[in-house]
């Protein structure tokens, strides 16, 4: 049983997609999609594939910007593997990833998905002003030490698990004093190390709620289908399988830590076998081998890769 797991944000670099819509007519015409959506509301001349394949990369890397990038180029690569009778029984996708997912299963209209997540992306990083809040990602120790961790350094500030990705590698975030004071805290704990990320906005915490709440009309009051396939949320690792339960999902997510460990555990219950990583990096490839052991793993983001996608899945 196949299912396509999609990436989120940090996956992005300058030139993704380039090849893709060189090679595959389909993938150009989704970024001309691409391209369309994204000026919907923006007055700014520049277009999302520009920004995918020639940057420049400080623009590529702001959030309103990596956030309809990522989904574009992952939906460029699912059309692509449709086009040559690929299909996974099963979707899920890392925070943003999971727009590209509901893309894949028919919830959410491509133009759709791309006009919302550059409001997402906006709305999170006004959330929080630049530089008041952190993420660090804890290795080497459990969820309930992580937690714990959190628990004793807050000092009524917020520190939260944000992503729980796997064995051992667990990102938190918060306030970036809670969050400097919980990293020490995990290290005395037994952490093995404890690793800053850069990012622009401290996501999936409750400094996330001001975003939640201006996206989550926008999110309610969009055209959606019902998912021809299940797409298994980030927020309690079910599958969804109706829109009103997909949409409730997506909205609560924005400030809720992502279950990514229980996602993967959930699609192997489910007798998921091969996992194909479509769009940008390998990141969530690497997270499935640790939870995942002897699944089949592959990706999906450049022409180069396709052969062997098209081989492993025909049997």
């Amino acid at each position: 049983m196949i299912a396509f797991i999609f990436p989120g944000q940090g996956s992005q670099k300058v030139g993704m997609g380039s090849e893709l819509a060189a090679a595959y007519p389909v993938a150009a015409r989704t970024f001309e999609e691409a391209d369309a959506a994204f000026s919907r509301d923006s007055a700014d001349s520049v277009r999302l594939s520009e920004l995918c394949f020639q940057g420049p990369e400080d623009r590529l890397m702001l959030t309103e910007n990596t956030q309809p990038a990522i989904v574009a180029m992952s939906t460029a690569a699912c059309r692509i593997l449709a086009d040559h009778g690929i299909s996974p029984s099963f979707v899920a996708g890392h925070s943003l990833g999971e727009y590209s997912a509901h893309v894949a299963a028919g919830t959410l209209d491509f133009g759709d998905a791309i006009a919302t997540v550059r409001r997402r992306g906006r709305y999170m990083q006004e959330a929080v002003p630049v530089g008041t809040g952190a993420m660090v990602a804890v290795l080497g120790i459990d969820l309930e030490t992580v937690a714990r961790a959190c628990e004793e350094a807050a000092q009524g500030e917020v520190v939260s698990p944000a992503n729980i990705n796997g064995p051992g590698q667990i990102s938190i975030a918060g306030t970036a004093s809670a969050v400097q004071r919980a990293g020490e805290r995990a290290k005395a704990l037994g952490a093995k190390r404890v690793v800053p990320l850069v990012v622009s906005a401290p996501f999936h915490c409750a400094l996330m709620k001001p975003a939640e709440d201006r996206l989550a009309p926008e999110l309610r009051a969009l055209q959606v289908r019902e998912p021809l396939v299940p797409v298994v949320a980030n927020v309690d690792a079910e599958p969804k399988r109706d829109s009103s339960a997909a949409i409730d999902a997506l909205v609560r997510q924005v400030s809720a830590p992502v279950l990514w460990d229980a996602v993967v555990r959930r699609l192997a219950s489910e007798g998921v076998t091969t996992y194909v990583e479509v769009g940008p990096g390998t990141v969530l490839s690497g997270l499935v081998k640790k939870i995942h052991p002897g699944a089949r793993i592959l990706s999906f983001g450049s022409p180069a890769d396709l052969a062997a996608v098209v081989a492993a899945c025909s049997t």
